[in-house]
Formats: structure tokens, sequence, C-alpha cells
């Protein structure tokens, strides 16, 4: 099976795809005139501004949520798999597709927003690139193939990795315990306890919906995030004269990576993509969930989301483990060789040790300690997100079914990622990884693609941007001058949520006394 997965993840994880996630990332930045620099001021604004309806949760819990799912082992983790099979200049790359991936990560979270609808089930909003390829496209067919594929993905390949780091992470902290027989594997009873409690809380939290994810992210991720920053803070001022040269290392080793350029380039986007999600087709889920006024604002949210993932998180991790040098470099050849080896060659690249040891060697046992608190919160509400994922995928596959369809199915998926969960946290990590991997760059393939192809039809989420900046300037935003949008306006087609909201914005409009012409 480990055979296989390296297989699939070989073809998956061409060239192709890194240069696709990177020519996408490139394309709508240039087609947006780069909005991730030009609107960064209203990104923050927007970020709290927006409040909470009925049906929806406000931008910054979408924001939540959509970190939720960025902000995960790929942090911790994938930073160190990045530099450990790519060297120094992986990082550098991992930057290069966030920046680049914040207009990708605009693009699809507005078209998340712009074809959105209510649930039959919940009445919550749903939206992704199911059915913005469904509706944008109208290519039924290719919503549905990418709704079974981020089942797949996010139901079944990916919470194993979450839930490896967590258990692995603990037992580095608390030792494995006594080694039995549980359930066919040789395992720690430390780890049987951990994944106990994973369970648990994971079980009372999805089954509780959309808004209990939402309020447990709103306040676990900022709190977890700052903590993680901190720390690595004062690790960096320990280590305030090697700054420089972390620096050089990352940029210099970019073009003549010590693992070779291709490795670095491979490394640093697949991990990159693997953190941040641009492009990935995974944030437009909880873009959809927000209640605003244009669809243009949650796509700045997002593409916000993408430079605190990637140049805050996943940079933090990276001068901890370059600064104190708690990192080898494997070499692609054969015989497996390390490039580097500061540390023990036992060492686990595909893990959080190098992290761990990174803070460890700062903070002593404390240090050790914390990263298991913040991969168990990481990863604990990335799983919470890949749930939401699969769960909103549900609904699309099952709406034309009816109620009892759409029940059966969110209870199915639940009980299959806390079976993944379990399998995943007691199974090897390069094995686990792997499918990981596999999930990521098929969801990659068909969104990039997809969003590519709705540029060429409709351009959609470009000709909203126009619009919102020209509402913008003309002063929108404030309580007497909300922002408006009427999708027909632009000739966008099957926008049915926003459709019907304009036209109960204008019949408010014209039954306002106020507004009625003074005789």
């Amino acid at each position: 099976m480990e055979g296989l997965v390296s297989l699939v993840n070989g073809i998956i994880w061409s060239p192709a795809l890194i240069y696709l996630c990177l020519g996408a990332g490139l394309f709508y930045s240039i087609m947006t005139r780069f909005v991730q620099v030009r609107l960064f001021k209203e990104m923050l604004r927007l970020l709290f501004k927006g409040k909470p309806d009925n049906d929806g949760i406000s931008s910054f819990q979408a924001l939540a949520v959509s970190l939720a799912g960025r902000v995960g082992m790929g942090n911790i983790a994938g930073v160190a798999a990045a530099i450990g099979f790519g060297g120094p200049g992986a990082v550098f790359w991992m930057w290069i597709v966030a920046f680049l991936g914040a207009s990708t990560a605009y693009v699809e979270s507005t078209l998340g927003q712009i074809y959105k609808e209510r649930d039959l089930v919940t009445g919550e909003y749903r939206g992704g690139p199911a059915y913005y390829f469904e509706r944008a496209l109208g290519q039924k067919w290719y919503g549905i193939l990418f709704a079974i594929s981020s089942i797949i993905a996010c139901g079944i390949f990916l919470p194993g990795v979450q839930a490896n780091g967590v258990i692995n992470a603990v037992a580095q902290v608390a030792g494995e315990g006594s080694v039995i027989n549980f359930m066919g594997l040789e395992t720690g009873t430390t780890r049987i306890m951990a994944l106990g409690v994973v369970l648990v809380v994971l079980g009372f939290i999805i089954f509780g919906g959309i808004k209990r994810i939402a309020t447990f992210t709103e306040y676990a991720v900022p709190f977890m995030a700052l903590g993680y920053i901190v720390l690595a803070f004062f690790i960096m001022f320990a280590n305030f004269s090697m700054i420089p040269e972390v620096f050089g290392a990352i940029i210099g080793d970019a073009f003549t990576a010590q693992a070779g350029f291709g490795a670095a380039i491979g490394w640093g986007v697949k991990r990159g993509i693997y953190s941040n999600e641009a492009g990935q087709g995974t944030g437009p889920h909880a873009a959809a969930a927000a209640a605003v006024d244009h669809p243009s604002q949650q796509g700045l949210v997002q593409a916000f989301s993408v430079y605190v993932d990637t140049l805050l998180v996943c940079s933090a991790t990276a001068f901890m483990i370059l600064s104190t040098g708690m990192y080898n470099i494997q070499g692609t050849l054969p015989d497996g060789q390390f490039i580097v080896q500061n540390v023990a060659a036992t060492t686990e690249i595909n893990a959080p040790a190098f992290t761990q040891m990174a803070m460890e060697s700062v903070y002593g046992t404390f240090g050790s300690t914390f990263i298991a608190v913040a991969v168990f919160f990481f990863a604990f509400t990335t799983i919470l997100a890949y749930y939401y994922i699969a769960e909103v995928n549900i609904s699309y596959l099952t709406r034309s079914m009816g109620k009892g369809a759409s029940k059966t199915g969110h209870f199915i998926v639940k009980v299959i990622i806390m079976a993944m969960v379990a399998y995943g946290g007691l199974n090897s990590a390069g094995y686990i990884w792997g499918l990981g991997d596999a999930g990521v760059g098929l969801m990659a393939w068909l969104n990039i693609v997809g969003i590519i192809l709705i540029f060429f039809v409709s351009r959609p989420a470009l000709e909203i941007l126009k619009d919102y900046e020209a509402q913008l300037k003309a002063g929108g935003g404030t309580t007497s001058n909300r922002f408006v949008f009427d999708p027909k306006k632009f000739g966008i087609k099957n926008a049915t949520y926003w459709e019907q909201r304009h036209l109960e914005n204008e019949q408010k409009r014209s039954e306002n006394p106020l507004n009625k012409e003074v005789k």
C-alpha cells in the first residue's frame, strides 16, 4: 500500500502541478492587478466588520474556520519536512506560493460567495468549488467530480495526517508508555489515551454543526497562533545574530538548493500549498458560510488568511529550526545520505521533531511540551475544518435526494472522519503523509483547472472586484452607505442567493417612507 501511495503521489505531484500552482497565482495576481497588495488595508478593515446572521457566520468566524484548515501540521511538521528534504531554499518557495496564492485565494473564495445557497436541512449557507463549477461553468459533472474528490481527500486522506502529528507530539513528550497489541497494531498506551481524548472532543464538536465549529475556532485559532508566534520571536531574539545568516541561507539556497533546485521548488510548493491551501479549493467552503454585503469582501478576508498562515506561522517555524540548527537535510540519492546532519539520523523528518527540538534548545522541557500542545490545537482545528468541507460536499451531492439522505450522509461522514483519525493516529507517519499529499494534489488539480476555465467563460470574480473598488471609492462600507451587489448587473447567472437578496433589499427600500418622493 505504501508503494502504491508513493506511485500515485509521483503522478499527482508531477512538475506540471507545481508549475500550474505557481502559474495560476501569477496569472491571477496580474489580472487582479495584485489585489493582495493594493487592498491589504481593506483586508484588515474587513476582519472585524461583518456580523453573523441566523443562517451564516461572521467574516472573522469564516476566517477562523478557514485558518483552522490552513494552520495545522503543515505549519509545524510540514515546514520541517520542506527543510529536511528541500533545504532552506524550500522556505523561499513557500513564501512565493503564499504571495501569489493570495490572489488565487481571493478568486476562489469570491466565487464561493457568489454561487452559495442555503442548505435544505440546516438553512446554513453552503458553497465551494462544486457549486461554482456547476453554476459558473455549467458543468455539473465537474462539480460532482470535485465533491467526490474532496470527500475522499478531507474525509479519508487528510484527517490522518493531523491526528498522526498530534499523537506523535504527545508521545515524544510523555513517552510511548507500555507497548500493547491494540486492534492488530503494536502501539504504546500513551498513544491510545491521547487518541481517546481527541476522539471524544472531536465527536462533541462536529455533531454540533458549523456554528459550534465556528465558535470553537474563533477563540482557539487566534490564541494558538499568537502564542506560537510570540515564542518563536523569543527564539529569534535569543539567536538574533543568526537572523542574517538564516535569511541568507533561505534566499541563497532557493536557486542553488543543497538538496537540488527541483527539490527546493517541489517541497516548497507542495508544503506551501498543503499549509496555506491557496488554490486547493478548501477555503471557499468556509468563505461561502459568511454573511457579508458583497462577495468580494470575503474573498479579501480569505486572501489575508494565506498571509497569516505562511508569512507568519510557517516563517516562525522556519526561523526557529534554522536559527537553532535543529535539522538535517536528506539527499535525493537512493542511499539516502544526509547533505547536512545536525541532529540524530533517526530523527523523523515528516514529524514535528525538528520544531520540538528547536523549542527545547531554548525553553528546555517546556518548549517540547508547548509544541505538543500547539500541535494538538493546530491539528485538531484542522480536522474540524476538514469535517466541515466533507459535510458541505455531502450536502451538495444529496441536495436533490431529500432531507433524509442529507442527514444520513452527514452522519456517515462523521463516523468516517473519526475512524480515519483513529487510523492515522496509530500508523506510520510517512505513509499517512503520503495519503495527505495525494488528497491535496487531487483537489488542487481539479480546482485550479476549474477556476482558470471560469475566467475564460465569464470572469465573475474580476468583474465584481471592480464594482467593489468603485463602491469603496464612493464611500461604501458605512452604516448609511452599505455595499450592494446585483449579479444581473454583471451578467452573472445562477447566483440565486444574491439575486433573491437583491430583490428583497430593493423591496425594502421601496417600502421605506424615507425613500419615497415627497409630493
